[in-house]
């Protein structure tokens, strides 16, 4: 239990580097040439799942699997998050009309769960060694 409570928040620390990058492109894009907020969001989430899997890989799970295998675990772990992101941007600011950085706020918590869970138990996971 204490080594999940680690990589939680080694994983959360991660996360903040990464949404750094996400909310910087995203506010980059919008604010300089004037692109609509949710491709921003998708441009910021794919510079932030590069800056998550290169850190996740090393020091959250400290994997020893190879780049083959992880980094095509984690593009599909990325792609979802990256639809999920996408639709949750979507229903907040088309749908109910939310503030784009608020929207995005409340899209990082939800996409993060995912992220978090399918990267434990699929992505980076070792197999226990059979006894």
């Amino acid at each position: 239990m204490l080594e999940y409570l680690r990589q939680l928040i080694r994983f959360a620390g991660v996360g903040l580097m990464s949404a750094v990058g996400h909310f910087g492109l995203l506010i980059l894009l919008v604010q300089g040439p004037g692109m609509g907020p949710v491709p921003a969001s998708a441009a910021g989430a794919l510079l932030g799942a590069w800056i998550n899997y290169s850190l996740n890989y090393r020091y959250t799970f400290r994997s020893a699997k190879k780049h083959q295998e992880t980094v095509l675990r984690f593009a599909v772990v990325a792609a979802i998050g990256l639809l999920l992101n996408t639709l949750f941007m979507w229903l907040c600011i088309d749908l109910l009309g939310i503030y784009y950085l608020l929207a995005q706020l409340l899209t990082t918590g939800m996409v993060f769960i995912w992220s978090f869970l399918a990267s434990r138990y699929w992505t980076f996971q070792v197999k226990p060694t059979p006894r």
